[in-house]
This record gives C-alpha cells, structure tokens and sequence, in this order.
C-alpha cells in the first residue's frame, strides 16, 4: 500500500471514542504512533493545540493536519484509505450511509451518554440511565436485523461503521454490568446483539486494541471518587 503520510492518533486508553479510531486504523492497516494522555488529569499542549474547541481526544494528525472527533474521523480514514483490496467502513450506497450515520448518532445520544452517567449517578437515577440503556438497545436490536443482511455484523460479513460506533462502548458495558450486577447485553433480550459482540471483539482488527473491562472499572471508581469529592467541595446553593 502506498504511504499516504505520517499519522499520529492523540488519544487515552480509556477512552470508546478513541478505541473507535484504533479499529478503523487496523481495519486499513495504517501504522500509526500513539500518543497517549494522562487524561482527566492533565491535558498536553499538543491536545490544547490540535483540538482547541472540544479540547478533547481523540484527535488524528495526519502529516500534521489535526482531525476531530471519532466519527468524523472514522469517515475520513474510510475515505484516504479506500484504495482498492482495503476494506470499505462506511456503506457505499448512499441510502445505506445516510442509515449508518443515523444510528450512529444514536448510539451516542441514547446509548452511550445515559451508560455514562451511570458512572456518577446515585441509586434511583442510575436506574433510571440503565433504562434508558435498555430501551435503545432495543431499538439497535432492531436495526441489527435490517443491516446484516445475513452478516454477523451490522456491515454484512465484514466490521463497519456502526459495529465500530457501538463495538466500542463494549468493555464499558461491562462495567456497567458489574456496577448494576446485571447484564446489559443479556442474551434473552437482546439476541442478535449478544452473538454481534462475540463476534465483534474477537475480530483482528478488535482483540489488540479492546480495554480489559477490569482496568476499566478501576479507572471508573478513580473518576467516581473525584466527583464525589468535587460535589462535597462546591459551596451550598444560595
């Protein structure tokens, strides 16, 4: 494959969205040099520099031009890197891309952003995020059956777009799980989902770069304490 530049991915292993972009760069075969952040503990100068409006990770730097947030550079690696023998993300047809980008979304809207707050919330209203989770779950089961078209993933028979858009919130379901001691992806409920995410983390392009679940609930308790802590500091309201 011809070089098509330096690039260099700004990122935190923690981090879904940047696990996103990790897959899309193996799914190509992209060599690539991580640079990692201490996130949420301190952020480089580099990151401030590169993506100075959400001041976020992750950021893709290729020959030093700076690309942001995990969609949008999921679609633009798709895009480089669409020589022919290198496998397509996103859906050529345009119906099917407008349909990839929708649930796209919406795992991020109804899915991932309630799961997030369970990281924080108390009691009641975490009850109420993994609810929440639950219902749009099954509506992305639902969705499954009208994408796979027979595959075992939401591309047909090869990883795209949308497994990499919920495959990545994977290992954080599952502490999500251990926190609720429950089952998001429970099998009974959630069928087609349960078979995609064996399937999605055993793919090549997937097993070097998922996060151990076990780390990540170490992480989440570190980021819960200083929540706590920062709630517990801020002054009365008046």
């Amino acid at each position: 494959m011809e070089k098509q530049g330096e690039v260099k991915l700004i990122g935190m292993w923690a981090s879904p969205f940047v696990l996103r972009v990790k897959v899309a760069l193996n799914m190509k075969g992209i060599p690539y040099e991580l640079l990692e952040e201490q996130l949420p503990f301190s952020k480089s100068q580099l990151l401030l520099d590169s993506n100075p409006v959400h001041k976020k990770v992750p950021v893709l730097l290729h020959d030093g031009k700076p690309i942001c947030e995990s969609l949008i550079i999921v679609e633009y690696i798709d895009d480089v890197w669409a020589s022919a023998g290198l496998p397509a993300i996103l859906p050529r047809d345009p119906y099917e891309r407008a349909v990839a980008r929708f649930w796209a979304s919406y795992i991020d809207e109804k899915i991932f952003a309630p799961m997030r707050g369970t990281m924080t919330a108390e009691d009641e209203q975490r009850k109420a995020l993994v609810e929440q989770v639950m219902s749009g779950l099954g509506l992305v089961e639902d969705a499954f059956g009208k994408c796979c078209k027979g595959g075992k993933f939401f591309g047909g028979e090869t990883i795209g777009f949308l497994d990499i858009a919920l495959g990545s919130l994977l290992a954080w379901m599952k502490v999500v799980d251990g926190a609720m001691g429950m089952k998001l992806l429970d099998e009974t409920k959630f069928p087609k989902l349960a078979a995609w995410s064996e399937a999605f983390c055993e793919a090549e392009s997937v097993k070097e770069v998922m996060p151990e679940p076990e780390r990540l609930a170490e992480f989440a308790m570190v980021i819960r304490e200083r929540v706590r802590a920062a709630k517990a500091a801020a002054p009365p309201p008046s």
